[in-house]
């Protein structure tokens, strides 16, 4: 007796079927996977909701029109988001928090020696405190080697960097603290911090600080805060 050609063909798609669920679970996973390799993700979570924070969300809709050309992968705060009072150390040694910069606006920027992009982006920095630096506002780069202390005073100094004070943090805590809320995902990484300390932008990458779209990014944020330039 033979197998009746209806019967053969179900048995063929119900085993390709199953198939083609196990292949696209295996790709989700690779996609997964390398999601947590190279930090393929978006800025979307957002821990803590703090309601002081609405101004900060406000001002950002007023600066989003300035995200564009070499600031264009800049991603707007959607909802209130207070950084955490991010721990580091002046050139002295001396502990500093976030929260000395109360009442400032700020480009906080995480860098090391080791990353390529960072190295390559602190020129523009420099040239961006130059520009705009004052009491309303500092690019505060704070360093995370953690290991040989003086390799990046070294560097700096090499690389002519003559405006950006110093800071360093040599346990890289404070990456880990902002990765613990959605806003670090590698090397380098920028966030735009209100008076308050409330996000107003973030950035995971490198970027032309010293380009007019960022000056233009600046002074937009500036103007909006009552700690402006």
């Amino acid at each position: 007796m033979t197998e009746r050609p209806s019967s053969s063909f179900a048995k063929k798609r119900h085993l390709y079927s199953r198939l083609a669920l196990i292949l696209a679970g295996g790709v989700a996973g690779v996609v997964a996977g390398l999601a947590g390799v190279y930090g393929i993700a978006t800025l979307t979570r957002n821990v803590g909701g703090d309601m002081a924070c609405r101004p900060a969300v406000e001002l950002a809709s007023k600066v989003a029109p300035f995200v564009r050309g070499e600031v264009a992968a800049v991603n707007i705060a959607q909802r209130p988001l207070k950084i955490p009072d991010l721990a580091f150390q002046d050139a002295a040694g001396k502990p500093l928090t976030l929260e000395n910069w109360r009442g400032r606006t700020v480009l906080l920027n995480l860098w090391a020696t080791w990353c390529v992009p960072c190295r390559k982006e602190m020129p523009a920095l420099d040239a961006l405190e130059r520009r705009l630096g004052g009491p309303g506002f500092e690019v505060v780069t704070i360093n995370i080697d953690t290991r040989d202390p003086d390799k990046p005073k070294a560097w700096l100094k090499e690389a002519g960097i003559s405006k950006l004070a110093y800071y360093a943090d040599p346990a890289a805590k404070t990456f880990q603290d902002l990765k613990a809320i959605g806003r670090a995902f590698g090397m380098p990484t920028t966030l735009l911090v209100d008076p308050n300390g409330c996000e107003i932008g973030t950035i995971a990458g490198p970027a032309e600080w010293a380009s007019d779209d960022a000056v233009k990014l600046i002074e937009a944020a500036l103007a909006g805060s009552k700690g402006g330039h």
